[in-house]
């Protein structure tokens, strides 16, 4: 499944652009930071498996006040290139890859 273009970002690793989003609201667990802040990627040419990067932080815009960090372009960069070495093929179909860290 594709992802919404609209809200997503572009970024170029290693030569192959893929297209990058945050969910702009947090989801219910989000909000009440009993749940970490998720994005996902897709190859921008060609969308096949999505990557689904969950991280340790919470979702920026939650409802507690909890200190939060926006997720950075080098920081996608870095998930995108260790999904790519633990085995993620963007262009071919089949569930999501899923990263945690």
């Amino acid at each position: 499944m594709a992802l919404v273009k609209k809200g997503s970002r572009l970024i170029t690793v290693d030569g192959t652009t893929y297209r990058w989003r945050l969910r702009g609201r947090p989801t219910y667990a989000q909000g009440l930071v009993q749940a970490p802040l998720a994005y996902a990627v897709e190859h921008a040419g060609t969308p096949g498996t999505t990557l689904v990067v969950t991280t340790n932080r919470p979702h920026p815009g939650n409802w507690l006040g909890a200190p939060a960090s926006p997720v950075l372009p080098a920081q996608v960069a870095r998930d995108i290139r260790t999904a790519l070495a633990g085995g993620w093929t963007p262009q071919a179909g089949g569930r999501p890859f899923h990263l945690g860290r």
